[in-house]
């Protein structure tokens, strides 16, 4: 059996290792976009944390702000990766129930609110995912 180039061997790492980031790319995208929209759009920042009752809506729009780009930035640097990604999950999940509690709605937005809601649950299982494997690495 003929042995495998070096080059080749090195170029499988580097595109698998390009696929990896992309990926992770894909998993924090909402939160780049709405951390981005949130710091560009400071007022509408404020009036979506009122909307959820969250009062002073400024030092929460500002935490959540902090949290999506900074977290997201940790995932693809690698840099606490793990932790990076649980603190992602938790938020998804407080927000998830905070906002499409679908179970108290009825008609056509009840199907539209619970797809988001289990679309949210799907995330939170992709950080885990993140994090645990992340985890498994360093161990």
């Amino acid at each position: 059996m003929p042995a495998i180039p070096v080059s080749t061997v090195a170029a499988h790492r580097a595109s698998t290792n390009v696929l990896h980031w992309l990926l992770l790319l894909a998993i924090c995208a909402a939160y780049l976009q709405g951390g981005l929209v949130k710091l560009f759009d400071f007022p509408a920042a404020l009036a979506e944390m009122q909307h959820f009752g969250l009062s002073p809506a400024a030092p929460f729009a500002v935490a959540v702000i902090v949290l999506e780009l900074g977290a997201s930035l940790l995932i693809l640097t690698g840099r606490w990766r793990w932790l990076a990604a649980l603190a992602l999950a938790l938020f998804t999940l407080a927000a998830t129930f905070m906002a499409n509690r679908f179970w108290l709605l009825d008609g056509p937005e009840r199907g539209m609110v619970m797809n988001a809601f289990f679309e949210h649950i799907g995330l939170v299982g992709a950080l885990l995912y993140v994090a645990l494997n992340d985890l498994r690495e360093k161990a």
